[in-house]
């Protein structure tokens, strides 16, 4: 079944532009979302997403209100949710396996949904900026692909990708939104009229670290949180220990930048202090199955009376 806009077939293959410009909801929508001013987002209640992760929970949750993810630069957010029940998709999509991928979030979601409940699936598209690799531009087409071979009629309702979320500054092209979240309501106009805000993220745990690392070393899309039990789960992960890691740690803020980023003049000021984090972490522990997770088994967090995650398990127990 086709990707639809607005009732109708998508024309593939399109640019982001193109496409917007053929559904002039679209790029509406797109424009109202840029002028958005950026919201900062405590960690109370919220779901942070790193990349290459998903989460899905719905409006139902009793720990989660806001599902969020930043840090985007040549990377997608996507959101695909179901309107009957507000279930709801968000994943960080870095373009590694996105065939793969497509089909992770459709089933996190049906896995979720009420098949007999009315309702359709809509897709949230955020992020890239047009970079001199064409990186964004191969994600964009590789999402759009992948979501119109899909057997369900899904509905694309926001498009800020790519060259529709890209501005210029001195000759240099930079995204306008980096991060969005997704708020949740009980009530029922809510569940089915969303709505998605720029915003920015303080707190990117718990664990950020070790999520990190194991983004860094190549792991796979993989689902944080089990919305039955409203519990993240982290692990158990393993990894190689990351080359030249001593190497890494000597380099200049120009050089990490330079080599370990797809997008080097576009990234958050933070960028450079994350990396040399996260490499630092991957020094410490290069293999981590026994040091960080003991007998196998995952870190489990839930949100306390306060709204912020809080272990319910240690690695031994």
């Amino acid at each position: 079944m086709p990707l639809l806009v607005e009732g109708r077939r998508v024309r593939l293959p399109q640019s982001a532009g193109d496409l917007v410009r053929a559904h002039p909801p679209l790029e509406e929508r797109a424009r109202l979302l840029r002028g958005q001013s950026v919201q900062q987002v405590g960690p109370q209640g919220l779901l942070y997403v790193q990349q290459r992760e998903l989460a899905v929970t719905s409006p139902k949750d009793g720990s989660i209100s806001i599902l969020g993810s930043d840090d985007a630069t040549t990377c997608h957010i996507v959101v695909l949710r179901h309107t009957g029940n507000g279930a709801t998709c968000l994943t960080h999509c870095d373009g590694t396996d996105t065939k793969a991928e497509v089909p992770l979030i459709m089933n996190s979601i049906k896995s979720f949904s009420d098949h007999a409940q009315c309702g359709r699936l809509e897709v949230h598209l955020v992020g890239g900026f047009s970079d001199d690799r064409q990186l964004s531009q191969k994600l964009t087409h590789q999402l759009l692909s992948e979501f119109d071979r899909q057997e369900d009629d899904i509905h694309l309702v926001t498009l800020c990708v790519t060259e529709l979320n890209d501005r210029e500054e001195n000759e240099n092209h930079f995204p306008i939104i980096y991060g969005i979240v997704i708020l949740f309501s009980l009530t029922a106009v809510n569940i089915k009229t969303a709505e998605i805000y720029r915003a920015s993220f303080q707190d990117r745990g718990p664990e950020e670290e070790l999520r990190a690392a194991r983004a860094l070393t190549g792991g796979p899309m993989i689902s944080i949180y089990d919305a039955k039990t409203e519990q993240l789960c982290i692990g158990p992960y393993s990894w190689m220990p990351f080359p030249h890691v001593d190497f890494w740690l000597q380099q200049d803020d120009k050089q990490i930048l330079e080599n370990l980023s797809t997008s080097p003049l576009a990234e958050p000021p933070h960028f450079v202090e994350h990396i040399r984090s996260t490499l630092m972490f991957l020094k410490k522990y290069p293999s981590p199955t026994n040091t960080l997770f003991p007998g196998n088994k995952a870190l489990l967090y839930k949100k306390n009376e306060d709204g912020l995650w809080e272990k319910i398990s240690s690695p031994g127990s």
